[in-house]
């Protein structure tokens, strides 16, 4: 299936010379071109379910044309009316999809929705957002489109947003827990049983005596776990995030992971978000979907000025660590930004700067601006949550 329909005229498949074997490839390209296509596939006759199918792949993608300005005219043949009717409401077009279409296509249509045509309606009634699919990409563009929002679909917003919450939280924290509880200690031995700590090395080496050479299989009696050295030296982390557009995805994620941090008896944890202006979100960083609620998206970038608010909370440079979420386009002097992060490294303060934090660590930056930052003792990457975790330990360790 395509993204969206398309005409096309009779000499581009001539359906004339189909037989009776290119019946099912007739159809096929009839739902994926849209109902403009049926004079041009005359023999493609969609059965009952096909229709169903039909109405609600026309549903979403008759607003490609509105999209790009294409007038649509009442058709003479075929099936229905023009493009702009449709009986379906939102919610109805919701619950068809959901069970017409598997998981993956029914969530790629639902972001289609929300994110390309920016179709509202689905968002004025709470029972339409407790249709929706909850996963990150549903809960961006709900976040994005809060502006559209109204009293009832409120508490249906956030519970959605707090299931993907949950979900990032369940799949992350272990390794923030992992990574940031202590080193390994190989000279240590501990009853508690964890896969990152499994002493491989000890284990194989006190069951070879249970090793069978007919089977070639070794019987493990016994296994052996390292111990971690605990830390008891507090660290501080202060999160500053950008708010431009761009960031929409990393934001989710770093408000997961100033949660995860908070949580944790030897971290103490900032939760700085700004645009041009600088808001200090600390006092929720414990409770992600409130943040997410209160960021605003979009508007100017005044990294230097941010830095500038995130230096006055570090109170032991050899013990902090400022992790800076950016596309890194600044709007304002980049020689005081240069200054800022030089005078912090000077210090002793740990800089990672992120042009991504999300699964997919797919960066979106200004690379000049990164390279000088780096030079200027920050260091610039791309990461996962867990690549997040591994570096923090790495750097507490």
């Amino acid at each position: 299936m395509t993204d969206t329909p398309h005409t096309i005229s009779d000499d581009t498949i001539n359906t004339s010379d189909c037989d009776t074997a290119d019946y099912d490839n007739a159809r096929r390209w009839r739902l994926i071109l849209g109902r403009y296509a049926d004079d041009a596939l005359n023999n493609a006759n969609l059965s009952a379910g096909e229709l169903k199918l039909e109405r609600c792949l026309d549903y979403l993608y008759r607003h490609e044309y509105q999209r790009r300005g294409i007038k649509q005219g009442n058709r003479q043949n075929g099936i229905g009316g023009g493009l702009e009717s449709s009986q379906l409401s939102a919610i109805n077009w919701l619950n068809q999809s959901r069970k017409l279409f598997p998981k993956s296509t029914f969530e790629r249509m639902q972001n289609h929705a929300l994110e390309r045509y920016q179709m509202t309606d689905i968002l004025k009634k709470a029972e339409n957002i407790k249709a929706l699919e909850p996963n990150p990409a549903t809960a961006k563009a709900l976040l994005s489109l809060r502006g559209h929002l109204n009293q009832e679909t409120k508490e249906a917003i956030k519970e959605l947003i707090g299931k993907v919450v949950q979900e990032i939280m369940q799949k992350i924290r272990p390794n923030f827990i992992q990574e940031l509880s202590g080193r390994r200690n190989r000279f240590s031995y501990s009853l508690i049983k964890h896969s990152q700590n499994f002493d491989y090395k000890k284990t194989i080496r006190h069951n070879l005596k249970n090793y069978n050479p007919d089977s070639g299989q070794l019987i493990i009696e016994r296994t052996f776990f390292n111990s971690r050295v605990q830390k008891h030296l507090e660290w501080e982390v202060i999160l500053c995030v950008d708010q431009s557009g761009s960031m929409s995805d990393s934001i989710m994620y770093a408000s997961v992971c100033a949660s995860i941090l908070a949580s944790l008896p030897s971290v103490a944890t900032h939760l700085v978000v700004f645009d041009t202006q600088v808001v200090d979100l600390s006092h929720m960083a414990h409770d992600p979907v409130e943040v997410l609620l209160t960021i605003q998206l979009g508007g100017g970038t005044l990294i230097g000025q941010a830095i500038d608010y995130c230096a006055k909370k570090i109170t032991n440079p050899r013990r902090s660590i400022l992790i800076v979420i950016s596309d890194f386009e600044e709007g304002g002097s980049l020689a005081h930004l240069y200054k800022s992060i030089s005078k912090l490294n000077e210090q002793g303060t740990k800089l990672l700067g992120l042009a991504a934090l999300d699964n997919n660590a797919n960066p979106c930056y200004d690379p000049y601006v990164a390279n000088e930052l780096s030079s200027r003792g920050m260091n610039i990457g791309a990461m996962t949550p867990e690549h997040l975790a591994t570096w923090l330990g790495d750097v507490m360790n």
